[in-house]
């Protein structure tokens, strides 16, 4: 199979995207990112350096490609309506078009559409678009709730009452929003994401995964887009029985069933975070794209050919038994600049020593003469694979040490003591 593929964005995502891609030799990959990342550029033949949300540029860029068909990382894009411009100039596109990527980009059409739909796993929520009335529920109301702006954020303006604010916090964060929020019930329960493939109709899942969000060790510090994740080797999570994921799958197949109905067919990649509760599993969010680092794991074991993949879900022939990962376990450290994420140190210069059997992605690092060097964002990412998570872990962390430079990353990702900590507190509260 001759393929021409344009992959949209330049972060650790995209870099594992083009990584699984540039397993089939027949295929020509081809690129456009806002900064020039070192791994996707050495993995193109062609690279557009522009604005990811430049629609027009970038689709004159994928016709003098030739693109058969393009993958968009990122979700700023998507909002913009890259997947409508490409489909409107002939070229199928893996993410969803502007409709139906509000899935992710309008949180009060999300939780709208689930309750329209009567989708499991919808907690209860309020939308305001009035500061006052917003700050009024706020102030009335008992239990600690989640404030959500509705429009995208980079995956860090979610603020949670008890832990990352107290009420008057909430009520000045809801002010500096200018009132446009989603206020929610504070779920409590542990995190797991559950990402599929989808052509608009059939769903093929992958293996499930675990993120971590906080800056520090022991899950302390500010909020982050991620700072590692991991998964086990037979694809679920201990804290997830099989009754929750069956749950959990069941809400993603019928979310993707509601976008039909609305007329907007979802194509591409659907991510659901989720709570795992006492209750069973409640959305956090769905987003219309691989998550990062989450990507970076499920993709580091895709065994099936991802360009065969894509062909299917544009063509709207997608089995779930179509993506086979390998039965392993992953864990993924970020490399941060020291300062990250409040106030990071960029320019800084680093040196990659031997990073063994890892899997190296590049994110937000620019090469300069040869050298690397930290920019305000995660930096590098390593991704351990192994039999057992103890080892994927170790792999990892021997990895990300291995980097010399004014970088940190959290040491504690994919450690037993982290997943026991996890296990107990699913526990404690059914």
């Amino acid at each position: 199979m001759d393929m021409k593929i344009l992959v949209v964005g330049g972060g650790g995502r995209e870099h594992a995207i083009a990584r699984a891609l540039s397993c089939n030799s027949d295929v020509q990959i081809f690129s456009a990112m806002a900064r020039r990342n070192p791994g996707i550029a050495r993995l193109s033949e062609r690279v557009l350096i522009e604005k990811e949300t430049n629609v027009q540029r970038i689709r004159e860029f994928a016709a003098e490609c030739g693109a058969d068909t393009a993958i968009i990382g990122p979700e700023a894009p998507l909002e913009a309506g890259i997947a409508d411009a490409l489909e409107e100039a002939g070229i199928p596109c893996v993410g969803p078009n502007r409709i139906a990527a509000r899935l992710e980009t309008d949180k009060s059409f999300c939780r709208r559409m689930m309750e329209e739909h009567g989708i499991a796993g919808c907690p209860q929520y309020r939308i305001f678009h009035d500061a006052a009335a917003a700050c009024d529920f706020i102030e009335s109301h008992d239990g600690d709730l989640a404030i959500k702006p509705i429009g995208l954020t980079g995956g860090k303006g979610v603020r949670i009452m008890g832990e990352h604010v107290d009420r008057a916090g909430a009520v000045e964060y809801v002010n500096q929003l200018g009132g446009d929020v989603v206020l929610e019930e504070r779920l409590i329960g542990e995190e797991f994401t559950l990402q599929a493939f989808v052509d608009g109709t059939h769903l093929a899942p992958m293996p499930l995964v675990q993120d971590h969000k906080r800056a520090y060790e022991g899950d302390m510090g500010p909020n982050t887009g991620g700072m590692g994740s991991y998964s086990m080797p037979d694809h679920r999570l201990p804290f997830v029985t099989a009754a929750d994921y069956d749950k959990a799958l069941q809400i993603m197949k019928d979310a993707v069933a509601a976008m039909k109905a609305h007329a907007a067919p979802y194509r591409g990649i659907l991510y659901g975070q989720f709570m795992n509760t006492r209750e069973g599993p409640k959305v956090i969010e769905f987003n219309a794209r691989f998550g990062d680092p989450e990507a970076m794991n499920v993709l580091s074991l895709l065994e099936s050919d991802f360009p065969e993949l894509l062909c299917r879900i544009v063509e709207g022939n997608l089995a779930a038994s179509d993506a086979t990962f390998a039965k392993k376990a992953t864990v993924c450290k970020y490399l941060v600049p020291e300062g990250y994420p409040d106030a990071p140190v960029s320019g800084q210069p680093l040196s990659i020593g031997d990073t063994g059997s890892a899997l190296t992605y590049y994110a937000n690092v620019e090469e300069r003469e040869g050298t690397l060097r930290t920019l305000t964002s995660r930096t590098l990412a390593f991704v351990g694979i192994a039999d057992t998570l103890a080892e994927a872990e170790r792999v990892a962390e021997g990895a990300a040490c291995a980097v010399d430079g004014r970088a940190f990353h959290r040491k504690d990702i994919g450690t037993q003591e982290v997943l026991d900590r996890r296990c107990r507190h699913m526990q404690e509260i059914l």
